[in-house]
Parts: C-alpha cells; sequence; structure tokens
C-alpha cells in the first residue's frame, strides 16, 4: 500500500517545517540576531517560547525515525537480507533516534553536555546508519527504482561526510556562522534521506508486529 511512503515523507516535511518555524520564531523575538551570526539550530531552540516547540518537533521526529527504522529493517529482512549489516542498521538507527530526542529535552542553554552527546549519537551515528542503508540499497532492494535512489543515497551520504568534518572544522576555529550553516544544510539533507525511504516504502502491502513465546 502506498500509504507506507506517506511515513518517511511526513518525518522529513514535519521536521523541515518545524526547525524552522522554531527558527522564524527566535528571529522575530530577537532572541538569535542573523546579522551578528548565523544561529546552530540548537540556540534558536533555547530560549522560550520556541525551545516548547523544539522540544516537541525532535521528539515527534525521534519517535517517527524509529518507526522508520523498524520497517526499514524488517522489510530488508523479507527481501532475504538477514545479513549482520541489517541488524547493525536498526540498532544504530535506534541511537540515533534517541539521539534526536536528548537534543530536544536537553538544550544547550541549560544542560550543554547532554545536548552535546545527543548531537554526536544523532549526527555521527545518523550518518553511519544512511551509509549501511545505501549499501543495503544496492545488496537487498529489488526495487524498480534501486539504481536511483541509491546513487541518490550515495550522494547524499558523501555530502553529509564532507558538512561534518566542515562543522567540525569551523567550530573548533572559531567560525560559528560556518558551523551552523553546515549544521543546517546536514540536517536538512538528513531529512531528505529519511524522504527517500517513502520511494521504498510504497511497495509495502501491510506492516505488523508480533510476539512470540519461546517453546
Amino acid at each position: 500500500m502506498w500509504l507506507w511512503a506517506l511515513l518517511p515523507v511526513g518525518l522529513a516535511v514535519f521536521g523541515t517545517v518545524g526547525i524552522w518555524l522554531v527558527f522564524g520564531m527566535a528571529v522575530s523575538n530577537g532572541t538569535v540576531n542573523v546579522t551578528v551570526e548565523f544561529p546552530y539550530i540548537s540556540t534558536c531552540g533555547s530560549f522560550s517560547p520556541q525551545s516548547c516547540i523544539f522540544s516537541q518537533v525532535c521528539n515527534t521526529c525521534a519517535v517517527l525515525a524509529l518507526w522508520v527504522v523498524v520497517i526499514r529493517f524488517q522489510q530488508i529482512r523479507d527481501y532475504g537480507d538477514d545479513s549482520k549489516v541489517n541488524l547493525a542498521s536498526i540498532i544504530l538507527g535506534f541511537i540515533s533516534s534517541i539521539g534526536i530526542s536528548i537534543i530536544g529535552n536537553f538544550q544547550q542553554s541549560v544542560l550543554l553536555g547532554p545536548h552535546l552527546l545527543g548531537a554526536c549519537l544523532a549526527f555521527f551515528v545518523g550518518l553511519v546508519y544512511f551509509w549501511l542503508q545505501a549499501w543495503l540499497t544496492y545488496r537487498a532492494a529489488p526495487s524498480p527504482e534501486r539504481c536511483w535512489v541509491g546513487l541518490i543515497r550515495t550522494v547524499c551520504c558523501s555530502s553529509c561526510t564532507l558538512l561534518v568534518i566542515l562543522m567540525a572544522v569551523f567550530h573548533n576555529t572559531g567560525n560559528r556562522t560556518g558551523g551552523a550553516i553546515c549544521e543546517w544544510a546536514l540536517v536538512m539533507i538528513f531529512f531528505v534521506q529519511f524522504g527517500l525511504f517513502g520511494a521504498e516504502f510504497r511497495h509495502i502491502d501491510y506492516h505488523k508486529l508480533t510476539v512470540q513465546r519461546k517453546g
């Protein structure tokens, strides 16, 4: 049923609109000043009232991302690929999703340590997750859009890797505007990658979870 494709697409749209809404509120109420420096996403979401929306956006995206990760794991397994790579992907997907929730619940202006931990889990672990998905696209997915989805996913992963490196370099050299721009671009591409799952989820007829008792 093609309706399953709306899940990852909805995640991408909701997350994109949500964080730009937070940015718009932060600029409008003066908690950030874009004429001085371009702000990090977390900076925009550190102050009230947009901090409440930021937390809700992150928590909702974390739940939707977990759902997408589980369905993708089952889809690849049902294609006949029960490899350790697929198992590793669901574990990394879970860890990355938890990181998204940590980012939203521990703003940098309140508890910087947990916030940075969440950012590392979301960005670095999430990047590894998408690289595994790029590999699994060619290995396990017999869908007709495998070629173009795999190509886009590989280009996106390569771009994200470059952006992560640039973000770290800019941040450590004191170029906060450059680091922030890289962060925004990184998150936008992450949402694009989640949205790409829609091309594969449209082939799902139904989805269910089962619980098995020990024999």
